[in-house]
């Protein structure tokens, strides 16, 4: 007697996943969409241009600065990226750089939301990435935003913080122009506490946001250090992006691990100084960035690892060199990291005209002393929100991040404050689970785009050293994207069923399923590439 045929009680439905791209990026960005639309112009009809138009919009309702952030951000979600085992990244730093700078050569501008204008006035104190990212939210949601800025130029850190050669001020210039075009006011050269007080802002404004950066560079605490020659990271990079003329001496000596410290000892050999870093770990505990370090070294910075400054030398008040000790790594302390223990015994000494300390910075909150906090830090929770009713603080003075980080405290900052004008709820968007079952080998081997790079002897103060790929590239990249879970229209649960379940629908809307007709055999779901069909 012949047994029944088991049919499985298992279906198959499309379920977006999110991947591992948009988890790791600070800002939440649709990586994945953007990427593709550029992917499919093809199939799409659609030309570069328009394809290009669509990437920027896309990227540009979270981040209004897509050609900063393609060259000074780490780009985490390449580090997440599913097909970095197979054959490398997606180069999704350097396609946003492309689509930035070409949007800024195409002249696009950013749009509002609505043509709704609220009575209410929103003053933003700091124009870096996070004030700059809050008032461009707010005002294109229709609120009137007053830019306050201390120093003569707006940008914050991005200006005063990082050298031309790695963020051309063009271009800096024309993202954050975009922002003013928009109908945002800035006044530069306006120091909140000293020319208009806080409270008189309280006054004058429904809600006040705050991000005023880390300006105030942190000192070593070792004797000596206030001989002539000793400066902050903070303070050596602003004077030198102000365009004041610096004299460091033959021979410098950085101590610090992060970008800060590599890019005082980058700007220092451009002006003809043999550099020395000094780093009280080891190179695995850098924090800077990989590529930044690697390009530092190229050019001829030596970093001398496990070595910790004791007391800065001098003659006749002025710097000549430091005394140092050895270090080696014990047990994690509360960062983390090994902690550098000192070598009893291995005291050296190291000439240097220049002792630049990059080993952190702080706000300046001195002026807004209400704000202070613990430790001389502003705090507020998630969405921006301080502990006073109508102010929210985010950037670098809540603690040391990333450009992207900031942004993204300034975009929330903006939902929380339109939330708290209207008195309406705050809402966040529930993310789909990670998508992690999707399958590499469907894809062919294809060799990442890497951007070119300035040979060393060629780079200078103001020459930017990367640079973008070429259009072409950009689209053969973006080819590469593996669509994790989301349909890519690769036609495999079509062509894999045998029962004809599924429907073919017009682009974009990708298919649907006759489940009517399905006998839960289970091979569309397994021949997913992307992970985007389920069995349930």
């Amino acid at each position: 007697m012949n047994k029944p045929v088991q049919i499985s009680p298992l279906r198959p439905r499309y379920a977006e996943k999110t991947p591992p791209c948009i988890l790791q990026c600070p800002i939440g960005t649709d990586i994945r969409g953007w990427i593709t639309t550029i992917a499919q112009a093809e199939a799409y009809n659609r030309t570069n241009q328009q394809v290009l138009n669509l990437a920027w919009q896309n990227i540009t309702d979270r981040n209004p600065f897509p050609a900063v952030c393609g060259r000074v951000c780490p780009y985490p979600c390449e580090a997440a990226c599913n097909r970095k085992d197979k054959d490398g990244s997606v180069a999704v730093n350097a396609m946003e750089r492309f689509v930035g700078d070409f949007a800024i050569a195409n002249g696009w501008k950013l749009t509002r939301l609505s043509q709704e204008c609220h009575a209410e006035k929103i003053a933003v104190v700091g124009s870096g990435p996070a004030g700059l990212s809050c008032a461009y939210q707010l005002c294109r949601k229709g609120y009137a935003v007053t830019v306050f800025e201390a120093f003569s130029r707006p940008g914050g850190m991005l200006r005063y913080g990082i050298p031309g050669y790695r963020l051309p001020r063009e271009v800096l210039d024309a993202e954050i122009q975009r922002i003013v075009d928009l109908g945002v006011e800035l006044k530069c050269n306006l120091v909140i506490g000293k020319d208009i007080s806080l409270e008189r802002l309280r006054q004058d404004c429904r809600a006040i946001f705050i991000g005023i950066g880390a300006h105030k560079g942190i000192k070593l605490g070792i004797p000596g250090e206030d001989a002539a020659n000793v400066l902050t990271g903070a303070e050596f990079l602003n004077r030198a992006n102000s365009g004041d003329a610096i004299e460091v001496g033959g021979k410098v000596v950085v101590i610090g691990g992060g970008d800060t410290a590599i890019d005082a000892a980058r700007v220092c050999r451009r002006l003809g100084a043999a550099v020395t870093i000094l780093y009280r770990r080891t190179r695995a505990e850098m924090p800077a960035i990989a590529r930044e370090t690697d390009a530092a070294i190229d050019e001829g910075v030596s970093i001398e690892f496990l070595t910790a400054p004791t007391e800065v030398l001098r003659n006749e008040g002025k710097t000549q060199g430091l005394k140092c000790l050895r270090m080696e790594l014990g047990d994690s302390d509360a960062s983390g990291r090994p902690k550098p223990m000192p070598i009893i015994g291995s005291e050296f000494e190291i000439e240097a005209a220049t002792v630049i300390a990059a080993i952190s910075q702080e706000p300046e909150v001195d002026r807004i002393d209400e704000m202070r906090e613990s430790a001389g830090w502003l705090q507020a929770d998630e969405w921006g929100a301080t502990r006073e009713e109508g102010i929210y603080a985010g950037g670098d003075d809540l603690a040391l991040a990333l450009v992207a980080t900031a942004i993204n405290q300034g975009r929330l900052a903006a939902q929380a404050i339109d939330a708290y004008v209207r008195s309406a709820d705050r809402t966040r968007t529930v993310a789909h689970p990670e998508a992690n079952n999707v399958i590499a080998d469907w894809h062919m081997e294809s060799e990442r785009h890497e951007r070119p790079r300035l040979p060393v002897e060629q780079r200078d103060m103001n020459a930017e050293i990367e640079s973008g790929l070429q259009e072409s590239e950009v689209i053969e990249e973006a080819q590469r994207c593996m669509s994790c879970g989301m349909c890519m229209d690769c036609e495999s649960c079509w062509t894999y069923c045998t029962n004809n379940c599924f429907v073919r629908l017009p682009k974009g809307e990708h298919y649907s399923i006759k489940l009517e007709l399905c006998n839960g055999c289970k091979k569309c779901a397994e021949g997913c590439p992307t992970g985007y069909l389920e069995l349930i």
